[in-house]
């Protein structure tokens, strides 16, 4: 977060697991990130393995299962205007304001 404020950029912070993201916001973050909904998700999360790993689930399901379970979302994600990266390592944040 530091490198973010010290950018001069506005941005807003939106802790995802207080406040669980839609699936209209997910769809949304997936496009500017130019990935699709399992590159997004936290394979490591204990909500994956007992619940997901192993499974071939279609885009639309894999955005549910983030709702679902946000735990499940790689983060930190950080948009700027119709592009967004994920913030680690930090040299993406350096690729999406260049």
């Amino acid at each position: 977060m530091d490198y973010l404020e010290e950018s001069g950029k506005e941005f807003e912070v939106i802790e995802y697991l207080k406040d669980s993201p839609n699936k209209t916001l997910l769809e949304s973050l997936l496009k500017k990130l130019n990935m699709t909904a399992f590159e997004l998700i936290r394979k490591g999360e204990l909500e994956y393995k007992e619940n997901f790993k192993g499974k071939d689930l279609s885009e639309s399901d894999w955005i549910d299962a983030m709702v679902q379970f946000p735990k499940l979302i790689e983060r930190p994600i950080i948009v700027l205007g119709d592009k967004a990266v994920i913030g680690r390592p930090m040299e993406r944040i350096n690729e999406l304001f260049n």
